[in-house]
């Protein structure tokens, strides 16, 4: 259908444009001296603040989060805060099909699909259900909770094993909160954005996947 084909379009040409500033982002950093790693640790602390002021946040047992990819917000110190509260952490694990297992995060971490960073294998794999909070990547999110990935639909998939009163936070650089992205019916909408300089209730309630 056109609409259809339309929207693949938008999506492609949005994916695009801002997987490219992310390229950008890592090349300046690659640069050397100037300013980036310092911006980067600032804007780490400011987003790992923003997610663990959240009250959602402050009462879970079980936070799922991730790793950060190059160019993408860094996580580290948000996995150190979390761990530090007696939080427990799960990470994902990539499967040979693409969809995602969540192992407790207890140590150090491992060498995972396409760049990432994971628990070993021998570390427990947990029900994605027993997460209270889950932090997703993100490569924009609009104000109706419509979100943006790298096209694999791993987080779609897994998304579907979580609890519906689970709270989804994407974590986002300031410019990829956009005004629109396009979805389709299997995506599965977050409820909270995450920026250095913001922190977003979207349209999507908790206790509901988006329409």
């Amino acid at each position: 259908m056109a609409t259809d084909r339309a929207r693949d379009e938008a999506k492609a040409l949005l994916r695009a444009r801002l997987s490219a500033a992310r390229a950008g982002r890592i090349a300046r950093s690659d640069a050397g001296p100037g300013g980036e790693g310092a911006t980067e640790t600032h804007s780490a602390a400011a987003l790992a603040r923003r997610v663990l002021d959240l009250p959602e946040v402050a009462g879970a047992r079980w936070v799922a989060a991730y790793v950060g990819l190059p160019g993408e917000p860094e996580t580290g110190r948000l996995l150190m805060r979390l761990r530090e509260r007696g939080t427990r952490v799960l990470l994902p694990s990539m499967r040979p099909d693409l969809d995602l297992d969540f192992r407790e995060h207890t140590g150090p971490l491992i060498a995972g699909a396409f760049g990432t960073r994971e628990p070993p294998l021998g570390a427990a794999v947990i029900d994605l259900a027993l997460a209270d909070v889950i932090v997703v990547p993100a490569l924009a999110v609009d104000m109706s909770g419509g979100r943006l990935g790298r096209g694999g639909g791993s987080y779609d998939r897994a998304l579907r094993r979580a609890r519906s009163d689970s709270l989804i936070v994407a974590m986002v650089h300031d410019h990829e909160l956009v005004a629109h992205v396009p979805t389709e019916p299997h995506d599965v909408g977050v409820h909270v954005v995450v920026t250095v300089r913001s922190t977003v209730r979207t349209a999507v309630r908790c206790g509901r996947k988006a329409e």
